[in-house]
């Protein structure tokens, strides 16, 4: 198949076995229901543009393992160019729903993230997880997969690693080992885009030490696997989740879900990592990596939409631009830092012996410290621009819009500039409300994981005495200035 359109994806979505729960509810269809059917039709127009012309040099690319036209998110990433290509796919992503694309991305960052790692143990150990991993990589192009990406585990308490919790399933682990396969066992927390996901990939969410063998493990499993329940985490706009529905929530549909194991099998050959704790803290760090160079397009991408947002805002307010003019240059300038940065960590980036091209470590997390900060900055100040309409939530209904007793004179209230209508300044306002304190804020915090990570590896990537000794030559110090190690 290779590419596939939005129809026959949603058809192979409507054929799963249902395992979705919502407030307590099986999700009999998600191509149906209203809490998923919007995130399900997001991913289905990705797989359209696939096939437009216009949009296909974005979400299309051609296989190493094939010479093959395949869908981007299926794709192993050999070169700079096809990290750029990455960039630019949720940049305008973003720009279309204002959100995470989830199931075309983090799933293919794991793939990605693992093709050097399998490669790595093959070479030290003689296993065949390479093999494993590059037919799967080619059965998920022939299948159009999507794939979501599992990595943070429960953690439980957080001063303690996998072993030493009171339940191991507070990590997901191996909790037996068959001729054929293994079962695994155990909580993955706020998975991105699970609902709209055809397989689960999963990978250690930290490094593993001797004695952790059983949570040292990287699998791909389907997401309507025996044994998998999935439940959805609870949105502010779930309550209005169709267009038809009002203003209250945005068209795109977010989602996010914790995934439940309970005794999983996976064949060997879906089997990517399995005990293997020197190699365990890898797949996390190449994911860091790509995930962080290009997280900075994700923002930036609902950054445009926020800039866009908020001039139309002080439009409907009645008010000019120029009333504003360096808050909104300064909006754009923190778009452009996380973009041309991440695009930077992918420039400084280079080829792993199996093919694989991976960012800059260093560029990378740095990038990550400044998704943590910059979109924030950005989101307040589009609240200080429009007004608080946007800010403070303090906003009725659409129902109540809608009222035969008091809905007209409400709907009147909210009158803006001349020669608009209120329900325009309504439906921007909720846009922005959604952006700024709502759920459309794209996980700029802990996405990926926090930005005290993103330091640590700065801190531990930067030679500090190179850089000292750069200055002791310029200033003519001889004194060689190395701090004494402690004991």
């Amino acid at each position: 198949m290779a590419l596939k359109s939005g129809a026959q994806y949603l058809e192979e979505m409507k054929a799963m076995r249902p395992n979705v729960y919502k407030y307590g509810k099986l999700i009999e269809d998600l191509t149906t229901d209203p809490i998923t059917k919007a995130h399900l039709r997001q991913v289905a127009m990705w797989y359209d543009r696939s096939l437009d012309p216009e949009y296909e040099g974005i979400y299309t690319t051609t296989s190493h393992l094939t010479g093959e036209k395949a869908h981007r998110w299926n794709t192993i990433m050999m070169e700079m160019e096809d990290l750029v290509g990455n960039a630019k796919m949720k940049r305008e992503q973003f720009r279309t729903v204002g959100q995470c694309p989830g199931p075309v991305c983090a799933g293919w960052a794991i793939m990605n993230a693992l093709w050097s790692v399998t490669y790595d143990m093959d070479a030290e150990y003689g296993t065949d997880y390479h093999e494993r991993l590059k037919n799967f990589a080619m059965f998920a192009e022939e299948k159009a997969l999507a794939m979501a990406g599992a990595i943070t585990d429960a953690k439980g308490s957080r001063g303690k690693t996998a072993g030493g919790q009171v339940d191991p399933d507070l990590y997901l682990h191996v909790k037996e080992k068959r001729e054929d396969g293994i079962v695994l066992s155990g909580f993955k927390n706020m998975i991105v885009g699970t609902a709209g996901a055809q397989y689960v990939m999963v990978i250690p969410t930290a490094g593993m030490k001797e004695g952790e063998e059983a949570y040292a493990v990287a699998a791909a499993v389907p997401r309507d696997a025996e044994g998998l329940t999935i439940v959805e985490a609870r949105s502010p706009s779930d309550e209005r989740r169709d267009r038809e529905e009002g203003w209250d929530a945005i068209y795109s549909g977010p989602s996010s879900a914790y995934l439940i194991f309970n005794d999983v099998f996976v064949p060997n050959e879906h089997v990517f990592m399995c005990g293997e704790t020197k190699f365990s803290g890898k797949p996390i760090g190449n994911f860091a990596t790509i995930y962080r160079a290009c997280i900075g397009a994700c923002v930036a991408g609902q950054g445009d939409v926020i800039v866009g947002a908020t001039v139309a805002m002080a439009r409907l307010n009645g008010l000019s631009m120029k009333a504003f003019n360096d808050k909104l240059v300064q909006m754009v300038i923190n778009n452009e830092t996380t973009y041309g940065m991440g695009l930077g960590a992918i420039l400084e980036g280079k080829k792993h012996p199996s093919g694989a091209f991976y960012p800059n470590a260093k560029l990378a997390h740095a990038n990550k410290v400044h998704v943590g900060t910059l979109p924030f900055e950005t989101k307040r100040l589009a609240q200080e621009i429009g007004g608080g309409i946007v800010e403070n939530g303090c906003m009725p209904s659409y129902d109540d819009f809608m009222s035969e007793e008091y809905g007209e004179k409400l709907l009147s209230s909210l009158q803006g500039a001349d020669n608009t209508k209120p329900e325009d300044r309504i439906r921007m306002a909720r846009l922005l409300e959604w952006l700024t304190i709502g759920t459309g804020v794209p996980g700029c915090m802990h996405g990926g994981g926090s930005p005290d990570t993103g330091r640590l590896v700065v801190r531990l990537t930067t030679k500090w005495d190179e850089l000292v000794d750069l200055a002791r030559n310029l200033a003519v110090v001889e004194n060689p200035l190395r701090e004494e190690k402690k004991k």
